[in-house]
């Protein structure tokens, strides 16, 4: 479709957004990557695929790492995040971009139309390459990448002090150890290599700050990045608390408080998004709420990593901004946000004895609209309304609602009580079909989605002294975090 090209979708039903109201048959009017229209359709006129359909705003997975190859795959199996970490050293040597076309593909299968990608580099002398085959891929796959440039200049072994671990090793691992924060690269250096990947920005893919997380940072890298980010506006995205052992680090070195250091150097502000947050306090949760810093939630990846629950209620009472993401952990490793967010609403839920935390409207605004503004900014988007950018997804809702009492059922209800991966048949971003699996467009549409049919990488063995590094790694872990 040419940008001159009026695009009309129909369906049976809509919802236009997560303040609105289910409504029936309509039609959405797409030109020049905007919707232009918003109209009743008389249900006559619909194909029987158009019946069928349910539209909404396309999903923003508001914090994920783009893993084109999942980490069960490679022999990384669910555990302790500080135990989980050195095996991902298992991670076979893959192609840049297509391992991230891929992650993307398999995302937009789910309805995910934008992403807020956290970059883990294969090695940190070709993040450069490694970024612009990133943004190559966001224009392939045709969905909207924020990607996070990595600050990662402290605390490469343990978090803290690694005095302990030289009665475990040899003096010689024990020094080679120590050289690895040596070999860091340093906030400057960093800075200007962000500066150079500008230039791969399109509009499918712009970059934010991203210091890796407080236990990964060095201070002063905290402070340049609040002044660069109130200089450009750029935003910045954290994982924050995600486990008791970084709680237990963040008391020690802050005592007065790890947010109150943030809120003094300028972090916390409405430009912040941090990940997890499973170990925050009712106190932090308010600050958070009361700087207008977003949390992303990650369920199923806290589940698989055993770091514990969000403290839903916590978050909820304090009216802190909630957003959604898959972290590149998803319960059955598929990328499926539409059964991510079935999680969050009920194990949400289940911690409230007195009535219901989060409403199937607050789950909706949150993998519409809130997490959307994370990763693109306030740009009118995450909702079916005239003037929005035409993000739109639609689901079968006849295959969901296949046994429902029309007079006695509700589509909310039903949409997070059943919907998954597999009942998604429509996404468009910018007005431009991502993915298509029904004939519900009145003029020919196709899809250019990459469909990973090769493998990423050649099948290899390990090496016996890399699984025994790993390992020896793994167990001082254990050890130093008495896991």
């Amino acid at each position: 479709m040419s940008d001159e090209t009026a695009l009309i979708v129909r369906a049976g039903h809509l919802i236009p957004s997560a303040a609105q109201a289910p409504a029936g048959p309509h039609e959405v009017v797409i030109a020049h990557g905007r919707i232009t229209s918003v109209r009743p359709v008389d249900p006559t006129l619909l194909t029987p695929e158009e019946s069928r359909l349910l539209l909404m705003p396309a999903l923003a997975n508001a914090h994920d790492h783009g893993r084109g190859l999942g980490t069960l795959a490679f022999g990384a199996a669910d555990q302790p995040l500080e135990t989980w970490l050195p095996d991902l050293a298992r991670q076979p040597p893959l192609d840049f971009h297509q391992c991230a076309a891929i992650a993307f593909s398999r995302m937009a299968a789910s309805g995910i139309g934008v992403v807020n990608h956290c970059h883990n580099t294969q090695s940190s002398q070709t993040l450069l390459a490694e970024a612009e085959a990133v943004s190559r891929a966001a224009r392939d796959v045709g969905v909207r990448v924020a990607f996070c440039w990595p600050f990662f200049d402290a605390n490469p072994v343990v978090y803290g002090d690694m005095a302990p671990l030289a009665a475990h090793v040899s003096p010689q691992e024990y020094e080679e150890l120590r050289g690895r924060e040596a070999g860091m690269r340093d906030c400057a250096t960093n800075l200007a290599l962000m500066d150079q990947a500008r230039a791969f920005e399109h509009a499918l893919f712009t970059l934010q700050y991203h210091p890796v997380g407080p236990q990964w940072v060095q201070p002063a890298t905290l402070e340049k990045i609040a002044r660069a980010a109130r200089d450009d506006g750029r935003r910045v995205h954290m994982h924050l608390l995600e486990t008791r052992r970084q709680r237990a680090w963040a008391d020690q070195r802050y005592p007065d408080g790890i947010l109150r250091h943030f809120d003094t150097i300028g972090l916390l502000t409405p430009r912040l998004t941090v990940a997890h947050g499973v170990w925050l306090r009712p106190d932090e949760c308010a600050l958070l709420a009361d700087r207008g810093v977003t949390v992303v939630v990650n369920t199923s990846s806290n589940l698989r990593l055993r770091s514990g629950l969000p403290p839903m209620r916590r978050l909820t009472q304090a009216g802190t901004p909630l957003a959604f993401g898959l972290d590149g952990m998803s319960l059955d490793d598929d990328e499926d946000m539409l059964r991510e967010l079935r999680l969050v609403y009920h194990l949400g839920n289940a911690a409230s004895d007195d009535g219901e935390i989060l409403s199937p409207a607050d789950i909706l605004k949150g993998a519409w609209e809130t997490g959307r503004k994370t990763i693109v900014g306030d740009d009118g988007g995450g909702r079916i309304v005239e003037g929005a950018p035409a993000d739109i997804m639609g689901v079968d809702f006849a295959a969901l609602a296949h046994d429902a009492m029309t007079s006695r059922s509700d589509v909310l209800s039903l949409l997070i009580g059943r919907a998954q991966k597999h009942h998604v048949r429509l996404l468009f971003v910018g007005g431009h079909a991502v993915l298509n699996r029904m004939d519900v467009l009145t003029s020919s549409q196709d899809a250019s989605f990459p469909r990973p049919g090769i493998s990423l990488f050649a099948e290899q063995a390990l090496p016996e002294e890399k699984i025994r590094k790993i390992n020896e790694t793994k167990n001082l872990m254990k050890f130093y975090y008495s896991i």
